[in-house]
């Protein structure tokens, strides 16, 4: 996606010269969101996660090169070498590599049935193994094994989710709200399974049939998920000996170390303004409005910085969440809520003496705008005003008349 948009923009600001879109991948660029939401429970069909109609690439001269990855960059001579042998020179190179899910490095990982979550082919290999499967393990419990397994309980199909920490999304949410998502799956007959170690994924005949952990107990299922993390796809960079550090080195333009060449989405460790220090954002907000500015950097556009607020959503049974903001682990001192946890229908804020860093809306709409608004003031809230739902949010902004 993050191309994909680069290419739109680019267009869209008056670039009228040559224009290519390369990828490794056999399908025209989409949306990853629906892969692990709508597509995969059903209810979106497949044309909806697509990021461009398949005209649009010809109807806005876009030469789209799918299945022919790109495997060597020579910035000195300003040229890429494709998979299939082919050269093409550039005046502008973006890297949207994206990133590649973790695998688990245990016995038994590389069985048939044992499946990961990234591309859109993933995706239907699992549609299709919960048409068949009556019980799936699904390791990991992070937004995409949560998703998941919501999607496989949708389907009904019974659910076991292995995890190693104490609660699931316990590095991202911290263990105030991350108790949410637990009772949210326990309410909807998921076999939780916290602090176990996975030693071997079992099988016979080639294919997965359960999973063994390290005390020796064994877990039964038909296919077997794996969500336990990406890595972004610097390996082209680094061979061309761009700066790396846990994704590709850029500024708050999106530039890498080397002139001319560009990174934005999963792979971009970008300075953010905002924040003052160097992140790297795995979600779709990210791959949607950073190559946009990408690409107006590339065309030279001075004022051009990339400083949105970090953002991303979940869907998940009956739960609907917006999260914006950025908190490391450890980050913050206190969690405050506002509205009722207990009904999950509320909005959590994470704050640093007493400064908004995140917020987090629970069934609870169009507030999000404002949560970001509080993000960038960084200044002191009155957290007895914040939790109040009865004060609008809006009101806690600096100048802003209290009501």
């Amino acid at each position: 996606m993050a191309g994909a948009k680069a290419a739109q923009t680019l267009r869209e600001e008056g670039f009228d010269g040559p224009l290519a879109l390369i990828g490794d991948e056999g399908e025209r660029p989409y949306e990853r969101p629906p892969l692990s939401k709508g597509y995969l429970s059903g209810t979106d069909e497949r044309e909806q996660i697509y990021v461009h109609p398949p005209q649009w690439y010809a109807e806005h001269d876009v030469d789209l090169r799918l299945g022919n990855a790109v495997t060597t960059v020579d910035p000195a001579a300003h040229e890429v070498t494709l998979a299939d042998g082919s050269r093409t020179g550039y005046g502008k190179l973006l890297l949207t590599t994206g990133s590649s899910p973790r695998h688990l490095p245990v016995p038994g990982a590389d069985l048939e049935r044992v499946l990961y979550l990234r591309r859109v082919e993933d995706c239907d290999r699992i549609k299709e193994a919960f048409r068949s499967a009556s019980r799936t393990v699904v390791i990991g419990a992070g937004w995409i094994g949560l998703e998941t397994a919501a999607a496989a309980r949708t389907a009904g199909v019974e659910v076991t989710v292995l995890e190693m920490a104490e609660l699931p999304l316990l590095q991202v949410l911290g263990r105030e709200v991350a108790q949410v998502f637990a009772d949210l799956h326990s309410d909807h007959g998921v076999d939780l399974r916290f602090g176990v170690h996975v030693a071997e994924i079992t099988g016979s005949g080639g294919a997965a049939n359960g999973v063994r952990l390290s005390d020796d107990t064994r877990i039964d299922a038909d296919v077997v998920i794996v969500g336990v993390g990406i890595k972004p796809n610097t390996g082209l960079a680094q061979e061309a000996g761009l700066e790396v550090d846990n994704g590709i080195r850029v500024d708050e333009r999106l530039r890498t170390s080397y002139p001319d060449i560009y990174a934005a989405g999963d792979v971009a460790n970008a300075y953010h303004p905002v924040l003052g220090k160097h992140i790297r954002v795995e979600h779709w907000a990210n791959a949607l409005h950073q190559p946009q500015s990408a690409a107006r950097a590339m065309l030279g556009r001075q004022d051009t910085v990339y400083d949105k607020v970090p953002y991303f959503f979940t869907d998940q049974y009956d739960l609907g969440m917006e999260y914006a903001g950025y908190v490391e682990p450890g980050g913050y001192d206190q969690v405050v809520f506002r509205g009722d946890v207990a009904r999950r229908e509320f909005i959590a804020f994470w704050l640093a003496s007493n400064r908004v860093l995140a917020g987090m809306n629970v069934n609870i709409w169009d507030v999000n705008d404002q949560i970001q608004a509080l993000v960038r003031t960084a200044q002191p809230v009155d957290t007895r005003r914040l939790t109040d739902p009865q004060v609008p949010l809006e009101s806690l902004l600096p100048n802003a008349r209290h009501r």
